[in-house]
Order: structure tokens, then C-alpha cells, then sequence
């Protein structure tokens, strides 16, 4: 395999978690919940898959569990957020600290454990496809998911009914509540779903990029979907743009190191990928106030009370 097919199959491989909580968080801050327990629930995802696969021998149950994890805590942080409506950053934060201690305390029997894991699955007839068979379609069966979820995502926010009542919740949940949206409910589903999205993610980290489990093996990957969501200007596409741009910089990494290129240390290898993340969050501050007009949704953040 050329250097450069090894590159971009990475970059595909690597991109992967982050493009799925990043999605997962678009869906939950597009309806105007801002959920910073990303990194927690991709803690727990990440524990839940890979024990549900040791346990049950079962990958599929495993991810499963995974999915239920996630999803269950995001349900404690739409329960603080929308129905006692308490600051959505101090419950997000709360939730990345629980996820991360619960993680470190009932992951330590997992700790060293060897489970079932998702290897290259080759699609038929496309995987012989020069360059792009090797590249998308000779991946490990949670990559494929995401090739279809981008665009039905899409579609789902600017073309159907339910996506424009979700969109409309995060711009102004008054006027929603007038026509008969239900504020709540939609706030809800959405922050389930997104932390769904999350424990999907954590699993693809323990199943399949880094089989097994060991603490804080997300390493600021649920951070780094936070700042995606800002880079992708909450729309899906843009998402997959900075994903990939994550996955590309992991990519490099792993190939100086493979290549034993000394000349670049190690730690500023592991460094890259963060410091990318920084410089595009600032180069894309200065973009959307100059030549993008997409602020955030308007009832970001904001508790919605139907008394007043």
C-alpha cells in the first residue's frame, strides 16, 4: 500500500468518533440544548460497548449498549437542563466529570481484558475499486454507517417537516410553542439522540479504532466534536470537512511514526491534532463574521418557560 492510500485510509479511520458526536451534538444544539458532557458520554459509551462485547461475546451487543449508555446520559442532562432548567454548561461539565469517574472506577475490572472487535469488512465489486476501494470501502463495519448518515442528516434538517420543527425550536421555542410544536419534547428527543450519537462514537473507540478499554481512552475527542459543531457551523457537510481535517492530522501522525521520521518528537506529534483544532476554531471566527452569515441557533442555551 502507496503512502498516500495509507493516509487517506487513516484519515477516513480516524475521523470517524468525532464526525459521530460531532453530528450527535448538532442535532442536540440545533434544537437550542448545549450539551458539554460529550466527552463523558463517549467515556461511557466507550465502557458499556466494550463490556457488553466481553460479557455477551457479542459485538452488536455491545454496541448497543453503548448506544442505550449514551443516550440514558444525555436524558440526566436534558432532565437538569430543560425540565429544572439549570445552566446547560454547568450540567454539561457535570456530566463529563460523572462520565469520566464512573468510567475510571467501574472500567478497572475491564482494564487489560481482551474482547471481540470490528476488523476491515471489503464491500464486494467497490472495494476493487482503484484508490477509492482501499480508501472508503476496505474499512471496519462502523465506518460505513456515516456515509449515509450525512446526507439522510441533511436532508432530515432542510427538507422534511420534523427538521424544520427542530430548527425552529433552536432559532425561537415561543413562536414554535404557538404552532402547536411541542418545545420540550422536541428538546428532549433531540438531547437523547445526540447522546446516542456520543455512546456510538465511544464505541467505535473501544470496538474497533483502539480495541479494548483503558482510562480516558477518548483522550478530548468529545471536545474536540464540541469544536467541530462551531467549525461545521452547525450543518452536517461542514461537519464531515472537520472531521476529516481531525483525522488527517492523526493520520500523519501514526505514519511519521511508522516511518520512524525522529526528526518530528513524538509528544509534538500527539500535540497536532489539538493545536489544529485551535488555529481552525480562530481562522473560522474571523470567516463566518467576514463571508459567512450562519450564527448559532438563537435559543442556544436559553431555558424555555411557557408561563412567561
Amino acid at each position: 500500500m502507496s503512502s498516500f492510500v495509507f493516509i487517506a485510509s487513516v484519515t477516513i479511520y480516524s475521523s470517524m468518533a468525532v464526525l459521530y458526536a460531532t453530528l450527535g451534538e448538532i442535532i442536540t444544539e440545533r434544537s437550542g440544548v448545549l450539551n458539554l458532557g460529550v466527552e463523558g458520554m463517549m467515556l461511557v459509551g466507550a465502557l458499556s460497548g466494550f463490556t457488553g462485547a466481553y460479557l455477551f461475546k457479542n459485538l452488536w451487543m455491545g454496541l448497543a449498549m453503548a448506544v442505550m449508555a449514551g443516550g440514558a446520559m444525555a436524558l440526566i442532562h436534558a432532565f437538569f437542563s430543560i425540565s429544572l432548567r439549570v445552566n446547560q454548561v454547568v450540567s454539561g461539565l457535570a456530566l463529563t466529570i460523572l462520565g469520566t469517574g464512573l468510567t475510571n472506577f467501574f472500567g478497572r475490572p475491564m482494564l487489560g481484558k481482551t474482547a471481540l472487535r470490528f476488523t476491515s469488512c471489503k464491500i464486494p465489486l467497490l472495494s476493487k475499486v482503484p484508490f477509492v476501494g482501499k480508501v472508503f470501502f476496505s474499512q471496519n463495519p462502523l465506518v460505513y454507517p456515516a456515509y449515509l448518515l450525512v446526507p439522510l442528516l441533511s436532508f432530515y434538517l432542510y427538507r422534511t417537516h420534523t427538521g424544520l420543527s427542530l430548527r425552529a425550536v433552536g432559532e425561537s421555542p415561543s413562536a414554535s410553542d404557538t404552532v402547536g410544536i411541542s418545545v420540550t419534547r422536541t428538546r428532549y428527543i433531540s438531547t437523547v439522540v445526540g447522546g446516542a450519537f456520543a455512546g456510538f462514537a465511544g464505541a467505535y473507540l473501544s470496538l474497533g479504532y483502539i480495541p479494548g478499554w483503558k482510562e480516558g481512552m477518548t483522550a478530548g475527542q468529545g471536545w474536540i466534536a464540541i469544536a467541530m459543531v462551531i467549525f461545521a457551523m452547525w450543518d452536517p457537510v461542514r461537519a464531515v470537512i472537520g472531521s476529516l481535517l481531525f483525522g488527517f492530522i492523526n493520520a500523519l501522525q501514526f505514519y511519521f511514526q511508522i516511518s520512524a521520521s525522529a526528526w518530528i518528537p513524538a509528544y509534538i506529534l500527539k500535540m497536532l491534532p489539538y493545536l489544529l483544532t485551535i488555529a481552525v476554531l480562530l481562522a473560522v471566527s474571523g470567516w463566518r463574521n467576514r463571508w459567512f452569515n450562519t450564527p448559532p441557533p438563537a435559543a442556544l442555551m436559553l431555558p424555555y418557560e411557557r408561563e412567561s
